[in-house]
């Protein structure tokens, strides 16, 4: 196993798939916000339902999680503070300042109180956030509430046992959300399922899991077409038959298995890991890039048709990813200054 992946548990495999879930939803809010009256199977099947990648960031958050950090809160190594502040440092300046430039772009009452709320990072504690600054966010406040929960997440991974026990606990969680908790009676309208934590739980449960059997996963690399037919099977059935987040979650672990498998082929492709790098910061930013777009009256350039929505979508996605590179650049060597600057006083 210690052959398919470097030293520090990356696995080139997940940034392949990072690359494309990105591009995936990409596409996706281009398509939904365009209006471009397109039709067919590609752009209603494969495109149109490229959103539901969310749910493989997330099993991919907690895998990646704990290739990072499961081994040391394990063994009680881990220093607490320096794991929270790392989460911070990690996400907060780049959110932060594209809720400054949301709050420019479209200031209102109700984007300061939203922006209070995005800055403390807490905002997916909400009971119904319904936040309209950097709306696409809604995954990175799930996602950092599992942050929040991870010191308890690891010790449901301790065992094997524990770890299945508490995956069927999510699952039934999740189940309850959708037939009970979730109606009329208990939550507010147009609320999102996968902004709560209980109904997202099975998501990184799945990845946790997915984890712990990473060495055995490991071993099958010379039977590489079994993780080959389970995808395929899987993403018939996403694709063919029903897109609901159950079978997404299936698809979603199928994915993970054969890119954990499929990443001891050699020549690490130093784009892809890039990518890969800036890849939250691309999901991110890439409405603001569309938006701006959109009022340049770039979006419709040739009309309502697939010509439009081609250039539009590269042009949303060339410029999230140079936004994103180079912004990202700019705030780590701010904020090595500042600390600089702060240790000489």
């Amino acid at each position: 196993m210690n052959e398919r992946k470097s030293e520090n548990n990356h696995y080139p495999g997940l940034d392949v798939v990072r690359v494309i879930a990105i591009a995936g939803i990409v596409l996706m809010h281009v398509l939904a916000n365009g209006n471009y009256g397109l039709s067919g199977f590609l752009f209603e099947k494969i495109i149109g339902t490229a959103g539901n990648f969310t749910i493989l960031f997330m099993m991919v958050s907690a895998f990646g999680m704990c290739c990072g950090y499961y081994e040391k809160f394990k063994a009680g190594t881990i220093n607490i503070e320096t794991f929270y502040k790392r989460r911070y440092e990690k996400l907060w300046p780049f959110f932060a300042l594209l809720c400054i430039l949301d709050l420019v772009i479209s200031p209102s009452a109700n984007s300061v109180y939203e922006i209070f709320a995005n800055l403390t990072m807490l905002q997916g504690l909400l009971p119904n956030p319904q936040i309209s600054v950097v709306g696409v966010s809604w995954t990175l406040a799930v996602i950092f509430v599992f942050y929040l929960l991870f010191p308890f997440f690891c010790f449901l991974l301790f065992s094997k046992k524990r770890a299945w026990l508490g995956f069927i606990i999510a699952g039934v969680y999740n189940i309850l959300c959708r037939v009970y908790f979730f109606d009329e009676q208990h939550v507010m309208e147009n609320f999102m399922e996968r902004e709560n934590i209980l109904y997202s739980a099975i998501f990184f449960m799945a990845g946790g899991l997915i984890y712990l059997y990473r060495d055995e996963l490991g071993r099958l690399r010379n039977i590489r077409i079994v993780a080959f037919v389970f995808l395929a099977i899987t993403a018939i059935a996403y694709y063919f038959l029903n897109q609901n987040d159950l079978i997404m979650t299936v698809f979603s672990v199928a994915i993970i298995i054969f890119s954990i498998i499929d990443s001891g082929k050699p020549g690490e492709n130093k784009i892809v890991k890039k990518l890969s790098s800036i890849s939250f910061e691309v999901y991110l930013s890439h409405m603001m890039i569309y938006r701006v777009l959109e009022r340049l009256k770039i979006n419709h350039m040739f009309g309502s048709n697939a010509i439009s929505y081609g250039v539009t979508a590269v042009l949303t996605l060339a410029g999230a990813i140079f936004f994103s590179c180079i912004t990202k650049v700019v705030l780590e060597k701010f904020i090595i200054c500042m600390k600089e600057r702060i240790n000489h006083v």
